[in-house]
């Protein structure tokens, strides 16, 4: 558990003996795929450390139709908003694949953040680079036409979580094309029209569940 944490960017800054606090407050729980660790306006109650697999985090509208704010793999937390402001959760969440997740209860994590000013900072550095990445996201949506939002919603996904050789990154997702038209803020339809235009122009091939995007035809 403590090499894991020291991976973790919130706990990248902490000593042996804070990391090991850690770890004594923490549960390892396996999640299968599909499951709602948490819904939108629920109280809550649980920090989430993800250690493996991938978790989405979206909204819902009063009409059913989900949008995609986020995707956390390995070394990413998520719910510490409400743990913090005492308000209800502001999103919800599901596993997208089989998960392990690090959790910790309310009282353990505020009871962390009382203890270590560290922790405190590297949380609100996080907080603040979620709000910008949402500016930026409202920027997008407003200014730039569907082509532009696909084309950077993939490179989002491939510095996240792609594997490089040379000008193709791979990138391993567990999306479907209705999670990544909710991600990129475009009809289904409009997404699906620029990856036919893009696998034209060999900027993008699949394999599976594994996209190939050429940077080097990117850039042309």
């Amino acid at each position: 558990m403590i090499d894991f944490l020291k991976k973790v960017p919130l706990f990248s800054n902490l000593n042996a003996h804070q990391l090991e606090s850690i770890a004594a407050i923490c549960s390892k729980k396996t999640f299968p795929a599909g499951v709602v660790l948490f819904e939108e306006k629920e109280p809550g109650s649980v920090f989430y450390i993800v250690f493996s697999g991938s978790v989405k985090i979206y909204n819902r509208s009063l009409s059913g139709e989900e949008k995609i704010l986020s995707v956390f793999k390995p070394g990413e937390s998520f719910g510490e908003l409400s743990l913090i402001d005492g308000k209800p959760r502001s999103t919800s969440a599901q596993t997208l694949e089989s998960c392990v997740l690090i959790t910790l209860t309310a009282s353990s994590f505020l009871d962390l953040l009382r203890m270590n000013f560290d922790i405190c900072l590297l949380i609100m550095q996080e907080l603040c680079g979620r709000l910008r990445e949402t500016n930026q996201h409202v920027y997008d949506l407003t200014f730039l036409d569907a082509r532009s939002r696909v084309i950077k919603s993939l490179i989002k996904l491939a510095n996240k979580n792609g594997i490089r050789q040379g000008n193709t990154v791979t990138i391993r997702t567990m999306l479907d094309y209705n999670e990544i038209s909710q991600l990129a803020g475009v009809e289904k339809l409009a997404l699906m029209q620029v990856m036919r235009d893009l696998q034209e122009k060999q900027i993008l091939a699949f394999n599976g569940q594994e996209m190939m995007l050429n940077l080097g035809n990117l850039a042309n």
